[in-house]
């Protein structure tokens, strides 16, 4: 059970390190954005992976804390 909490917690902090740099590069991509200086298909799907990379990864998180309890 310990082995499973410690590994929920590295997919947290995993998450919490790499999808920022992640969503950097993507939106100074040229493709972020279109013509207008809008936010394209492209930035918007992006920005719902990320989000729901955190979700999982608050999730895990929480589910490795209460597994301590």
């Amino acid at each position: 059970m310990t082995l499973l909490a410690i590994l929920l917690l590295v997919n947290a902090a995993f998450a919490v390190i790499v999808w920022p740099t992640f969503y950097r590069r993507v939106a100074k991509d040229s493709r972020a954005r279109d013509a207008s200086g809008s936010a394209s298909r492209f930035l918007t799907v992006h920005r719902v992976i990320v989000g729901i990379a955190y979700l999982i990864a608050a999730a895990s998180a929480a589910a490795a804390i209460l597994s301590f309890f």
